[in-house]
């Protein structure tokens, strides 16, 4: 029988960070293969590079550097990671479904309003077309519809 597979896909952001330990612990539990995916955008899509850490330009070397830095700490979790190119929910879902993985899990920022409208969701599209069950982790530390504290008010 074949080893089970747990999709994680990151961004390389803060959420992505804080569901990494989630994805390893579940992977373990489940003697499961952790797939660690992060989907480079084509380059016409990528504005500012925001997502990179200010990275002004997309740099294939550079993401790959920072993929290889996504692993579990426990060393007991068996892992591979991949580095793809598209929209990054259709790969993440053509990915998961060709490795019939069990899950995947995501992370998320959990943007809102106007900010979501223009940039879309990676994980609600995900969450529309996966293969499988989705874990999607939202970063704890704030609640969903409070405001920042402003100074002076």
């Amino acid at each position: 029988m074949p080893q089970p597979t747990i999709l994680f896909s990151t961004d390389f952001s803060h959420a992505s960070d804080a569901a990494l330990p989630h994805a390893a612990a579940l992977a373990r539990q489940k003697e499961a293969r952790l797939l660690i995916v992060h989907v480079e955008e084509p380059p016409l899509a990528y504005g500012g590079g925001e997502l990179y850490y200010g990275l002004a330009e997309p740099d294939t070397a550079r993401i790959r550097a920072m993929l290889e830095a996504v692993k579990p700490a426990d060393p007991e979790v068996a892992f591979e990671q991949r580095l793809a190119m598209g929209d990054p929910a259709a790969e993440i879902c053509r990915i998961a479904a060709d490795e019939g993985a069990e899950m995947i899990i995501i992370g998320t920022h959990g943007r809102t309003g106007l900010f979501r409208l223009l940039m879309g969701s990676v994980a609600e599209s995900i969450l529309r077309r996966a293969p499988c069950p989705v874990l999607v982790y939202r970063e704890t530390g704030h609640r969903v519809g409070q405001r920042p504290a402003t100074a002076g008010v």
